[in-house]
């Protein structure tokens, strides 16, 4: 877990084939299994990425490339956030197969300094979640 100038780096092993953690990041249903309580998503360069995280917060942006199970990268920000309005922000997601699992790699850029701590420490409490979730699921 690094912030490194204007962005964020967090990095985790899981134990589930990346094609299955690519659906984490893909499918409103295994989305929230690690992140929010409900999500609008359309997975294709332009579709949109929405997760209501609590009532008081929904994380708005839409999916700029996809590289199926290699890379994913949409942008983020916040509905009602000037700071951080939605799709301020972009956050790149990339799967690199692993002889035990999947290796994921986080970055999240463009974000401005007084979010940076906040951003660092979300990313930080949910990635687990995702390990967790996902091997879970490859475990089923």
């Amino acid at each position: 877990m690094t912030v490194l100038d204007d962005r964020i780096v967090q990095e985790v092993m899981i134990a589930a084939p990346r094609e299955l953690v690519w659906e984490f990041f893909t499918d409103p249903a295994r989305l929230v299994e690690w992140k929010g309580s409900s999500a609008d998503l359309d997975p294709r360069p332009g579709g949109i990425y929405r997760c209501v995280i609590n009532d008081q917060s929904v994380a708005v942006g839409e999916y700029v490339t996809l590289s199926p199970y290699d890379e994913v990268c949409f942008t983020w920000g916040w509905e009602g956030d000037p700071l951080l309005p939605p799709g301020a922000s972009t956050v790149t997601v990339t799967l690199a197969e692993v002889d035990d699992g999947t290796h994921v790699r986080l970055v999240h850029t463009g974000l401005p300094a007084p979010r940076m701590a906040l951003h660092n420490d979300g990313w930080s409490r949910y990635l687990p979640d995702l390990v967790t979730a996902a091997e879970a699921a490859a475990a089923r």
